[in-house]
């Protein structure tokens, strides 16, 4: 796992609060960089089917695997980085106009994305020619 300053990958740290159940939460701007417009959740991927494959224009994410396990790849065109989300806790920030491919899902992974813009088709890219254009 990459931690420079020149790595695609940023980590974000939320809390867990330990009482008669684990308690996370993520807010803006303490925890998340951005005001969250969009709010969406992955579940019952096909194991070894991996997802993504896509860039967005303008949006940024914040990702928290808060169930199982993915492996998240990400590319700027000139490198390519890779982190295992495992820990609710712990979550990822994709930046508008990184490409981004989900991997490995656990049986059962939850994937919760915090989005800084609503749904717009056309916010993305998802032909790797064509994001290599666009960057």
């Amino acid at each position: 796992m990459a931690d420079t300053k020149n790595s695609l990958i940023e980590l974000l740290q939320i809390p867990k609060i330990t009482d008669d159940c684990f308690l996370f939460f993520a807010e803006h701007p303490t925890h998340i960089p951005f005001l969250i417009k969009r709010v969406y959740y992955i579940t019952q991927a096909t194991k070894g089917e991996p997802r993504g494959f896509h860039a967005h224009h303008e949006t940024d994410q914040a990702l928290f695997c808060i169930q199982g396990s993915i492996k998240m790849v990400f590319d700027d065109g000139k490198k390519k980085e890779s982190v295992v989300l495992d820990r609710p806790e712990e979550g990822v920030l994709i930046r508008k106009k990184v490409w981004h491919e989900m991997h490995d899902f656990d049986k059962d992974t939850i994937l919760l994305v915090f989005a800084s813009a609503q749904y717009d088709p056309k916010d993305y890219i998802r032909d790797y020619d064509e994001f290599m254009k666009a960057i």
